[in-house]
C-alpha cells in the first residue's frame, strides 16, 4: 500500500515513521522548545550540526532511501548528505486535500489613520510608559519643522491573535493566526499602508499578543516582536532591528520619514527622484523568531507614492489606479496537520520549510473577478523559504506564451517596462508587474508557480536534456545537480491564482507598456568605492554563518562611513543553497554575478534583496547616506536567518577598513 505525499508515492510503513516523526516534534515545540538555542541545549543538534535522529526528530534521519520505492521514484532530490529524500521536502506530511479557486481574493483594505496617540509621541522614548525604542528620533533633530515629533500622520497598530478561516473548504478548520489591527480589527495580511513621499508619519505598534504560555495554534511563535519596513530609507531606531523587540503590554512608536535617499547628503534637500520606491511591505523581524513570527501572519503592504508614481491613471506615469487596478498580493506557501487541519510550522527543518498549500493574501488558491483591461500587480514573496517562477497559463491553450510587462523590482520602477514570459522572485523580493487582460476577456487564466524546488535549499536544477525526457514527469524525475534551474510544464506547476475575465468592455486610461514609456533612471555606478567588503555564507556547525560566525546581537561585525560608496562581494562558493541576501537602509546595484555583468530582467533594477547562487560571487554596489546607527545582513530564507545568518553593522561618521567582516 502507498500514500501520495506531495505528489510522491511513500511505502505504509515511511508514512507511519513520517507521522511519527511529525508528532514527535510537535510535541517538543508544544513544550516550549521554540529555537535554535534551545536545540543545542537540549543535545538535538549533534556536533556536526545535524539534526538527531532520535524518535524521528530529524527531517534528514527519514531521509534514506525507502527500499519500497522504485528506482525511478526515488532518483531525485540529493539532500547533500548522501541520501535521498524520495523529494518529499523535509519528509513531512502532506495537507488535507483542498478545493481550489472557491474563494475570492482579499484586497486588503487601506490603514486607518488616527487623529493623535495618547500618549503623546516623544523625542526620546518613552520609557515610563511602556516604550521600548533603541534611541531618540533622528529625522526631528534634522529638521525639527520638516520633521515635527508628532507628524500630520498617525497610525495605531495592535498585533494580536485572532482566529480566521484561510479557506471556506471546510476539511481544514479555522485556524489561530496573527495579525495587525489598525482600530478595525485584527488581519493577515495586514492593513496596506498608503504613504506619500514629503509627508512624514509615526505609526504606534502595540504588542497586545498573548504571553508565550497561551500562544496557540500548535505551539509556535514568539509573542516577542519588532516590526521592520523592509526596504524603506529610514533611521536605525525606526527600523525594526532585530534586536529591538519588545514583550506584551509594551509599544515602540517608529517614525517613517517618507524622504528620499540622499536628502541630507548628495542630493540634498529633497533626495534622488531616481531612488524613488513604490512597493515595500513590513513584517516581524524578532531575531530567532522572523520565521515563525511571520508564518503566524504578521506581514502587511506599504505602498508608497509620490508626484510620478501617483496611484492615479490621469496623472504622472498614468499607471493604473490604485488601489481598484493596482493590487498588492502576498504569496505564501504553509503545510496543514493532516489529521487535525492546524497550521503547522516545521522548527526542525534547518533547511527551510516548505509548504503545499499556497495563500495569496491570506487565503488559500482564491479567485480574483477583473475587466478586460489592464491590471498593476505588486507581488511579494513572504516565503519562509520558496522561490517562485509565475507565469500566466490559460489551461485551454498549454501550448500558447502569454506575456506581461516587468515594470518594477523589489519596490523601485525600472527605466522601462521589460515584455517577459516569468517573473522569478525569492523570499522578501517583490516584483510589479503589469497584466493586460485584454486578449483573455471572457477566459479564465491563472498565475501558475513552474519553478521546481524540492527542498528549502532553493529552486532545483535540470539538465536540458533530462527535461526533455521527462517532460510529463513528476518534479521528483528530474535531476538536481545539474546546468540550470528547472522549470515545469505549462499546467504542470502550481496554480495559486486564478482569474476570471469579465467579457464586458471597459474603458482603460492608464499608461500601454508597449509603447515604451520612461519612468526613472538608474543612478550611476561610476563612484569609486571607500572599500570593498567581502560576505561568506556558508554553515558552521549546522547553523548558517556570515564570515564564520553567527548573529550577536551585542557585536557589531563593522562600520560604514556616513556618506560613502561602498562595495560588498557576496559569495556563496559551498553546499547547493540559494541565499537571498537583504540588507538593511540603502538599495544596492547588481554590478556583476561572477564577474559578468547582470543580465536578467529583474537583477538590472535597484534592489535590496540578491538572490546568492550556488558557486556564485555578486558584487554590489552601496551609497550609504544621511542616517546613523544599527542595521543588519542577512538571508532572507528566515528559517536561514533565524538559526544565525545575519550580522549586525552600524553606519558611524569615520567608518572602518574592515575587508572581511
Amino acid at each position: 500500500m502507498y500514500y501520495n505525499v506531495f505528489g510522491e508515492k511513500v511505502s505504509r510503513r515511511r508514512f507511519k515513521l513520517m507521522c511519527a516523526a511529525l508528532k514527535n516534534r510537535r510535541e517538543l515545540i508544544a513544550a516550549g522548545l521554540t529555537s535554535r538555542r534551545d536545540l543545542m541545549t537540549m543535545g538535538l543538534l549533534t556536533a556536526g550540526g545535524m539534526l538527531v535522529a532520535k524518535s524521528g526528530l530529524s527531517a534528514r534521519a527519514w531521509g534514506q532511501v525507502d527500499p519500497s520505492i522504485t528506482s525511478k521514484q526515488s532518483s531525485g532530490a540529493n539532500n547533500n548528505t548522501g541520501t535521498n529524500q524520495n523529494c518529499v521536502p523535509g519528509n513531512q506530511t502532506q495537507s488535507p486535500v483542498t478545493k481550489p479557486f472557491i474563494d475570492p481574493l482579499v484586497v486588503m483594505p487601506l490603514a486607518r489613520r488616527v487623529g493623535a496617540l495618547s500618549p503623546t509621541p516623544t523625542l526620546n522614548p518613552n520609557t515610563a510608559a511602556g516604550e521600548v525604542r533603541a534611541a531618540a528620533f533622528q529625522a526631528p533633530l534634522i529638521n525639527a519643522q520638516r520633521f515635527p515629533v508628532v507628524p500630520g500622520t498617525l497610525y495605531n497598530f495592535n498585533q494580536r491573535q485572532f482566529t480566521t478561516r484561510q479557506t471556506s473548504d471546510t476539511t481544514l478548520p479555522v485556524q489561530t493566526v496573527w495579525g495587525f489591527d489598525d482600530g478595525s480589527g485584527p488581519r493577515s495580511p495586514g492593513p496596506t499602508y498608503q504613504a506619500f513621499y514629503g509627508r512624514p508619519q509615526l505609526t504606534r505598534n502595540i504588542n497586545s499578543l498573548p504571553p508565550v504560555t497561551q500562544v496557540n495554534n500548535t505551539g509556535f511563535g514568539m509573542p516577542s516582536v519588532t516590526t521592520h519596513l523592509h526596504n524603506a530609507h529610514n533611521p536605525s531606531e525606526s527600523d525594526g532591528n532585530p534586536c529591538d523587540f519588545y514583550s506584551a503590554g509594551h509599544f515602540c512608536d517608529q517614525y517613517y520619514p517618507n524622504v528620499l535617499a540622499g536628502f541630507n547628503s548628495d542630493h540634498a534637500p529633497f533626495g534622488d527622484i531616481n531612488e524613488s520606491l513604490s512597493t515595500l511591505w513590513y513584517h516581524d523581524h524578532r531575531v530567532d523568531f522572523t520565521s515563525q513570527n511571520t508564518y503566524k501572519g504578521l506581514v502587511g503592504f506599504y505602498c508608497l507614492f509620490n508626484q510620478f508614481d501617483t496611484g492615479d491613471s490621469s496623472t504622472g506615469f498614468h499607471l493604473p489606479d490604485f488601489p481598484q487596478f493596482d493590487i498588492p498580493l502576498t504569496f505564501a506557501d504553509r503545510v496543514y496537520d493532516p489529521t487535525t487541519g492546524d497550521l503547522v510550522f516545521d522548527l526542525f527543518n534547518l533547511d527551510g520549510i516548505l509548504g503545499d498549500k499556497f495563500l495569496v493574501n491570506g487565503m488559500i488558491q482564491p479567485f480574483l473577478n477583473v475587466q478586460p483591461r489592464r491590471y498593476r500587480f505588486r507581488m511579494l514573496d513572504t516565503g519562509p523559504s520558496r522561490f517562485y517562477e509565475f507565469f500566466l497559463t490559460n489551461l485551454q491553450n498549454l501550448g500558447a506564451t502569454n506575456p506581461f510587462w516587468l515594470i518594477g523590482t523589489d519596490g523601485n520602477l525600472i527605466p522601462h517596462p521589460i515584455q517577459v514570459q516569468s517573473v522569478r522572485i525569492g523570499p522578501a523580493e517583490r516584483v510589479d508587474v503589469i497584466i493586460d487582460f485584454r486578449a483573455f476577456a471572457g477566459k479564465t487564466v491563472y498565475l501558475e508557480n513552474r519553478l521546481n524546488q524540492l527542498n528549502g535549499q532553493g529552486p532545483a536544477a535540470v539538465d536540458s536534456q533530462v527535461a526533455a525526457q521527462n517532460a510529463t514527469s513528476t518534479e521528483c524525475t528530474l535531476a538536481l545537480n545539474s546546468s540550470q534551474p528547472a522549470i515545469l510544464p505549462a499546467g504542470a506547476g502550481n496554480l495559486v491564482l486564478q482569474f476570471r475575465v469579465s467579457s464586458a468592455p471597459c474603458t482603460d486610461d492608464s499608461v500601454d507598456p508597449s509603447t515604451n514609456p520612461t519612468f526613472y533612471q538608474l543612478p550611476s555606478t561610476n563612484a569609486t568605492p571607500r572599500i570593498v567588503r567581502t560576505f561568506k555564507f556558508d554553515r558552521l556547525n549546522g547553523q548558517w554563518s556570515i564570515n564564520g560566525q553567527f548573529m550577536d546581537c551585542n557585536q557589531f561585525r563593522f562600520a560604514v562611513q556616513q556618506n560613502s560608496v561602498e562595495q560588498w562581494l557576496l559569495t556563496n562558493l559551498t553546499g547547493d543553497w540559494t541565499h537571498p541576501v537583504h540588507i538593511h537602509l540603502e538599495e544596492h546595484q547588481i554590478l556583476s554575478r561572477n564577474r559578468v555583468a547582470p543580465t536578467v530582467p529583474a537583477d538590472l533594477g535597484r534592489k535590496d534583496v540578491t538572490q546568492l547562487h550556488p558557486n556564485e560571487r555578486a558584487l554590489l554596489f552601496f551609497r550609504f547616506r544621511d542616517w546613523l546607527g544599527k542595521y543588519p545582513i542577512h538571508c532572507h530564507n528566515v528559517v536561514h536567518e533565524d538559526h544565525a545568518m545575519m550580522a549586525l553593522w552600524h553606519v558611524v561618521a569615520q567608518g572602518d577598513e574592515i575587508l572581511v567582516p
